[in-house]
């Protein structure tokens, strides 16, 4: 065998061992991201984000959401954790939001803070804590 062969023999062997290590990490990375956006907290934020009055009020009406949801959900037991990044698709504009969301002993996963990037860079929160949902009437003498 001449030395040009032997060249081409191992660099054929190199590109080859190098396409499966690629095949093989681009797997890993889509069954993640699919594992990530089709969980019930990647749901359960997609839920908020479409009823959250202040997002409807500045991109409009939720049309759709990115095709990559990106983050992680961590479990730890029967509760655990996941902040989420999609990319909300709104009447009047596109923005990036950010959902944390926790799950308790098993129960439903729950919005614990929510956010996005306006066009301006500052961050606007979309769940205040100090908010509450309860209009107490007042009286009029």
């Amino acid at each position: 065998m001449t030395t040009k062969k032997i060249v081409l023999i191992v660099g054929g062997v190199v590109v080859v061992l190098g396409f499966l290590v690629a095949c093989f990490v681009g797997v890993i990375v889509g069954v993640a991201v699919y594992s990530v956006g089709n969980s019930e907290a990647a749901a359960r934020a997609k839920d908020f984000l479409r009823n959250n009055e202040k997002l409807k009020t500045d991109i409009g009406e939720v049309r759709d959401f990115g095709s990559i949801i990106t983050g992680s959900v961590n479990f730890e037991s029967d509760s655990g954790q996941a902040t989420l990044h999609l990319k909300v698709i709104g009447e009047r504009k596109t923005v990036n939001a950010t959902v944390d969301l926790i799950l308790v002993k098993g129960s439903a996963w729950r919005v614990s803070s929510a956010s996005y990037d306006a066009d301006t860079g500052q961050t606007i929160d979309l769940l205040d804590p100090y908010d509450t949902q309860t209009h107490i009437p007042q009286l009029v003498a």
